[in-house]
């Protein structure tokens, strides 16, 4: 471990963890403290996730080798690949989901640790970098806990941004000590973003390509066999770990020819204001100024003018921080570029020349990798100015840096104060919804032999929200759904809408009965007078068919015993 994280060893890993678990709970409060109550229910991306979440972490369990056939759009096969799988999520959180069976609770810690990595990764990158505790510590404040990724809570897979600084750090080791065994582990870095983000595994993917060109360049390293035979290596072994992980999406691909197309993606590019909009209370003010925008880019005040500053000092300090000043200054300049979309020129050229582009909608998310290049660059610039205080820190000696035992008050006064204004500038009002109550009728529902329900009301295509609390109540049976919602929506579910919004009827109950589904579950309580009077009207022409399970004046819950022909 002293080898990967630095002199420091465990002790100063379980420091830096700890602090930023405290810092993580303090920037996400009230969140720690009501873990399995509450959530961001006002979203229906969020009710998916909380469900897919505690899918995987129960399924990883139970029955690994269908954890792709998760339980909606019965009777389809592969279903969690319809979007974003969330396998790393769902690794973290296996722990809190056996403990406790609670989805609420699975899904919110692995948010909270999802901080917890990424500012740690970006802490012994930044300090691998400088050799310096204190700016590697404001920089994973800056990275980690940025305003796009609060305007993000509801989407987990896009708070796993630790994958980023964990291959950078990977890969300036491989540039330092070229070996197959460090470029191994910056193949294995890679893939590992590639489970908890496919999205950002993308993004993962071009940022290394892009140093490893820039290290090369800057380093002289055009015809060092050791490096690119390391290199070659992480390219062998992310390709090897991450496409058993992208096999389902590939298979999906080629039966339904699903892929987002770049018109689509002009709708979802980032603007000049875009890099303006934040929510954090610090920043709200410019919202009223920039009038319109379609996604929250700021990096906040810190990560912007101490990466500025960075980007200078590393100039003009030449050898190695020059070498970081170019590559992060132009990481930031490229994520800028790719991130305005297609009409810009560079995302058509990526997605013209890297398959998986196909999948991604959303040019506007490059904006991270800003963010993520500025706060190390901040990096660059606090250490120097912690060193102007007095502080006897020697900048640029990563590999053979030592501490002296000697620190400047005035450099603790110092970075004390970045420190402290930099965890203010970030802080964002945040609003959770309660729980609400389960239904009795799941309980009931549970105890009955696994067959597929259907819920009712079943609605059309744009009752997102509706379904996907079908989806998260099913977290109490995990019986098979034909409800669903997801990025694809298989054809025939939408064609049988029309069908199955009417159940009971004797349409409905054809395709029910072919795709063997035995229990059907009825909200009154979402219906208005006239479509309760017309569901109960039809219940009772079709009783003989149906066995009741349970009723009270909210849900009922029925059998299938019989189907009329």
């Amino acid at each position: 471990m002293t080898s990967a994280v630095g002199g420091g060893g465990w002790r100063e890993l379980a420091l830096v963890v700890i602090g930023f678990g405290i810092l993580t709970v303090f920037l996400t409060s009230p969140l720690a403290f009501h873990l399995g109550t509450v959530g961001r229910l006002d979203n229906a991306d969020t009710r998916m996730l909380i469900w897919n979440v505690a899918w995987v972490a129960r399924t990883l369990i139970l029955d690994p080798l269908h954890l792709f056939d998760a339980n909606i759009f019965h009777p389809h096969r592969g279903t969690l690949a319809y979007s974003e799988s969330n396998l790393g999520a769902g690794i973290l959180a296996i722990p809190v989901y056996w403990a406790t069976r609670n989805p609420y609770a699975a899904h919110n810690f692995a948010l909270l640790l999802s901080f917890v990595l990424s500012a740690t990764c970006t802490y012994y990158l930044v300090r691998y970098l400088v050799g310096d505790r204190r700016a590697a510590a404001v920089a994973g404040i800056c990275f980690a806990y940025c305003p796009y990724v609060f305007s993000h809570l509801p989407h987990v897979h896009l708070l796993m941004t630790a994958g980023l600084p964990l291959s950078m750090l990977a890969l300036h080791r491989v540039a330092d000590r070229p070996t197959a065994w460090r470029g191994a582990a910056l193949g294995l870095a890679i893939a590992a973003q590639a489970l908890f983000c496919g999205y950002y595994a993308v993004f993962v993917a071009v940022t290394v390509g892009f140093a490893v060109m820039v290290l090369a360049a800057t380093g002289r390293r055009w015809t060092d066999v050791r490096y690119w035979t390391a290199i070659s290596s992480a390219a062998v072994v992310a390709i090897a770990a991450a496409l058993p992980l992208f096999l389902p999406y590939i298979r999906l691909q080629r039966a339904t020819g699903f892929s987002r197309s770049l018109d689509g993606a002009r709708g979802y590019s980032a603007i000049f204001r875009t890099y303006l909009a934040s929510s954090a209370y610090a920043h709200r003010w410019m919202l009223s100024v920039i009038g319109h925008w379609n996604e929250v880019l700021f990096p906040g005040f810190m990560a912007v003018v101490a990466g500025t500053a960075g980007l200078i000092v590393g100039w003009r300090a030449g050898g190695r921080l020059r070498e970081i000043s170019i590559l992060y200054g132009g990481l930031a300049a490229m994520a800028f570029w790719a991130s305005l979309g297609p009409d810009a020129g560079l995302y058509l050229v990526l997605n013209s020349t890297i398959p998986a582009f196909s999948f991604m909608r959303a040019p506007s998310r490059f904006g991270l990798v800003v963010a993520f290049a500025l706060s190390v660059l901040a990096g660059v610039s606090i250490s120097a100015l912690l060193a102007r205080f007095g502080d006897p820190v020697r900048l640029g000696t990563a590999a053979g840096f030592r501490w002296t035992p000697y620190v400047s008050r005035k450099a603790s006064i110092a970075a004390l104060i970045v420190t402290a204004a930099a965890v203010l500038e970030l802080k964002t009002p945040l609003q959770f919804s309660t729980a609400p109550p389960l239904e009795p009728a799941y309980r009931i529902l549970a105890t009955l032999p696994r067959r597929p329900v259907i819920e009712m009301p079943f609605y059309s295509r744009r009752s997102g929200p509706l379904r996907t609390q079908y989806m998260l109540d099913s977290t109490a049976h995990w019986m098979p759904l034909v409800n669903g919602f997801s990025s694809h929506i298989p054809k025939d579910f939408l064609d049988n809408t029309e069908a199955l919004v009417g159940f009971p009827s004797r349409e409905a109950f054809t395709i029910l009965e072919r795709d063997r589904v035995r229990y059907a579950v009825f909200h009154l309580n979402l219906l208005s007078p006239d479509e309760r009077a017309d569901v109960l009207a039809r219940l009772q022409a079709f009783d003989r068919y149906l066995l009741r399970r349970y009723a009270d004046d909210r849900v009922l819950l029925y059998e299938i015993v019989a189907y009329p022909h």
